[in-house]
């Protein structure tokens, strides 16, 4: 028997314990085994592989796809502004009170939504921005709150501030527009709040053509009036070829088309007397074009150039395509479009309500039987 030390017992006795416990490793020959190379890796590839080829491009997922169309898919609109690219565009939509910007490449986005009471023909009924836009950065809108139709200003971020308040609101009769016809002077047409009577009343903001002057939010001049006797509101257009205003109503016995020149002579265009609605409408070089909400049409009235005379009855530029169409406006293009109100005139259709071009193949406005063949 071999004699061990003390330390040789304590290290047989700490060996012992890990064994015991966690595992102690034994180098004597009997148990050691021959060590083994690390396994060895294939040689890797001595250039770096291409790339994959890029997938196709994927056409623009738009949520509602009409054809044809700038957008679908919206509430029931009001308000419409072509933006510079003639490709895209500000919305109103009455009932909500949302300002959207769409475009025929890319989906709607909210602007900004202005809180308004829809009720009736109420809402938000126009927008219209500032002529010096590009600096200032300011909308302007005409609407209705419980107690009143008003004019607010919007600046970018920003909450609605009142520009000019108390202009009647009835249960219907409130639908009115906002046009510049100066770079400092705002038109706004108010509605009859359902009262002929406040039409003709001087004392009355309801049925009138007003002029602010300046538009601001503290200090505002008093407005003056530029035409009384006006129904509910339709729309109002510049034909720039003269500064001519022309101005759209619904009166109880016939809707109408209303000019009032640069010398602030007024006139009547032309009468429908049986009431197909008259919207919104678009001139230029003496033709102007008008909405009729009820029949579903774009007509264009026009005049000679010399005298101003209508040369004809009105002509039916479109009729049924996109139903019910209320504001129009002319893109910098020369192109015309709409803006369809199918969700709160009963008819609405799948892909309701949307922003369309009134000449779908192109061309200049105004145009005539000759530019369609």
């Amino acid at each position: 028997m071999s004699q061990r030390g003390p330390l040789g017992a304590v290290v047989v006795l700490l060996c012992a314990a890990m064994l015991a416990g966690a595992g102690c490793a034994r180098f004597d020959s009997a148990q050691s085994q021959p060590f083994t190379s690390e396994p060895k890796l294939a040689p890797g590839p001595t250039t770096t592989p291409p790339p994959p080829p890029p997938l196709p491009a994927k056409p623009f997922p738009k949520e509602c796809p009409a054809p044809g169309v700038m957008q679908g898919c919206l509430e029931s609109t009001s308000g419409l502004i072509m933006l510079p690219d003639s490709q895209s565009a500000l919305v109103a939509e009455r009932t909500t009170g949302a300002v959207k910007q769409v475009s025929v490449r890319a989906e709607p986005f909210v602007k900004t939504v202005i809180p308004v009471d829809p009720s009736g023909d109420g809402g938000l009924m126009d927008i219209v921005l500032s002529p010096t836009y590009s600096q200032d950065r300011l909308m302007y809108a005409y609407i209705s709150t419980p107690t009143d139709n008003r004019v607010v200003r919007i600046a970018d971020g920003d909450v609605p501030k009142p520009i000019l308040t108390g202009i009647p609101k009835g249960a219907n009769g409130n639908m009115g527009a906002l046009i510049f016809t100066s770079p400092t002077t705002l038109v706004v047409q108010t509605g009859d709040a359902g009262d002929p009577g406040l039409a003709s009343d001087p004392g009355s903001t309801a049925g009138k053509l007003l002029r602010i002057e300046q538009p601001t939010t503290v200090d505002q001049a008093p407005t003056t009036t530029a035409l009384s006797g006006l129904g509910s509101g339709g729309g109002m257009c510049i034909d720039k070829s003269d500064n001519a205003l022309y101005v759209t109503d619904r009166t109880p016995t016939a809707d109408r088309l209303q000019r009032i020149s640069k010398d602030s002579t007024v006139s009547t265009v032309w009468t429908w007397p049986d009431r197909p609605g008259v919207a919104g409408c678009a001139a230029q070089e003496g033709t102007v074009l008008v909405n009729l909400i009820n029949t579903k049409q774009t007509v264009a009235v026009r005049m000679a150039p010399d005298t101003g005379a209508v040369t004809g009855d009105p002509e039916v530029v479109r009729e049924d395509q996109h139903g019910h169409a209320w504001a129009l406006q002319v893109s910098p293009d020369g192109n015309v479009w709409g803006a369809t109100v199918n969700r709160t005139a009963g008819d609405a259709m799948n892909l309701d309500d949307v922003v369309f071009p009134l000449f779908p193949e192109g061309g200049g406005f105004p145009r005539t039987n000759a530019d369609k063949t």
